[in-house]
């Protein structure tokens, strides 16, 4: 729906009584680092060709929505349309009882080939008992609207890897985390790389994502900046007609500030995802992603679980027309 929330934190509102958290340095050297390394994985560019290599089926393979967090480089054909309902779950903090759901309606559209739009709107739900530094709560809202911009710049039937950048500007009047009211305007901005390995069977994806966002309370008057940072890979091999399964990865930062200073925490998440057409206009996509690393700062313990949730599930469903 919202091709960047894989990498979109869950971050807590910075309520009074907070401290600053400080700066964390060699994030540049970092990232560079580990996106090199991932798109190596991917396979050097294949030369361009007019037509797929016989064999592919490479027109009937849409990555779009096959993997749950990261997102694939399709677009869809010209004068294409498709309806997709998204619900996103993230549950568990350090300790309390923790619940948050998201659900997002899109419709895309595909004026013409290579460029794709959708807009979104979303609702939420919070159930949070005993989680320091939240109020506890129990309520569902009007979350926001979202509005999904990509241009492709290389098809893989033609180029061997397929790019596409992605812009996303979005409203939201509810924090993600405490489900207090709130003003937040922002944007995700995100590099989408994918590559058949095996034609037709076996698909790597990697993303790169910048997301910067500016909130006010509505409860405090309060006003902060953040950013999250963020790279995602994974991968998903055929196992019958239709049905696809795989593996995904994704390592998360958050800053208080719109730049590379102010580190928040991080965390790595893995999960399994399965991808689903059980016709030719209908298809399924569910994954469950577990935080299996990191920390927040200022928090010895194991785990970023002030930032992040232990766990996030994802189910989409789409109709395409």
């Amino acid at each position: 729906m919202r091709p960047a929330c894989w990498l979109r934190r869950s971050a807590a509102a910075r309520w009074p009584g907070q401290r600053e958290r400080p700066g964390h340095a060699g994030l540049y050297a970092g990232l560079t680092a580990t996106g090199l390394a991932l798109l190596a994985a991917l396979g050097p560019p294949a030369q361009l060709r007019a037509e797929p290599r016989a064999g592919e089926t490479r027109a009937e393979l849409d990555t779009e929505h096959m993997f749950g967090f990261v997102t694939g480089t399709d677009v869809g054909e010209g004068g294409e349309k498709e309806i997709e309902s998204e619900s996103t779950g993230r549950l568990g903090k350090r300790s309390g009882a923790y619940a948050a759901r998201s659900h997002v309606l899109g419709m895309e559209y595909t004026p013409v080939d290579n460029l794709r739009f959708e807009l979104g709107a979303s609702e939420s739900y919070h159930d949070i008992s005993g989680v320091p530094e939240l109020d506890d709560l129990r309520r569902g809202a009007f979350a926001g609207l979202s509005l999904d911009m990509r241009y492709r710049l290389l098809d893989r039937a033609r180029a061997g890897p397929g790019l596409t950048l992605l812009a996303e500007p979005h409203w939201a009047r509810v924090d993600e985390t405490s489900g207090q009211p709130v003003t937040r305007h922002g944007a995700a901005l995100a590099i989408l790389m994918d590559r058949e390995l095996v034609p037709g069977r076996l698909v790597a994806a990697f993303n790169l994502l910048y997301e910067p966002e500016a909130v006010r309370s509505e409860v405090t008057g309060e006003r902060w900046r953040e950013a999250t940072f963020g790279l995602g890979a994974a991968i998903m091999q055929q196992v019958g007609p239709g049905l696809f399964v795989g593996l995904e990865a994704r390592y998360l930062r958050q800053h208080e500030s719109l730049g590379f200073d102010a580190f928040a925490g991080h965390a790595f998440f893995l999960g399994p995802n399965v991808f689903f057409t059980p016709s030719e206009h209908w298809r399924i996509t569910a994954t469950w992603s577990m935080q299996v690393a990191g920390r927040a700062a200022e928090d010895p313990a194991a785990l970023d679980l002030t930032n992040f949730e232990r766990h996030q599930v994802r189910l989409s469903i789409g109709y395409r027309f």
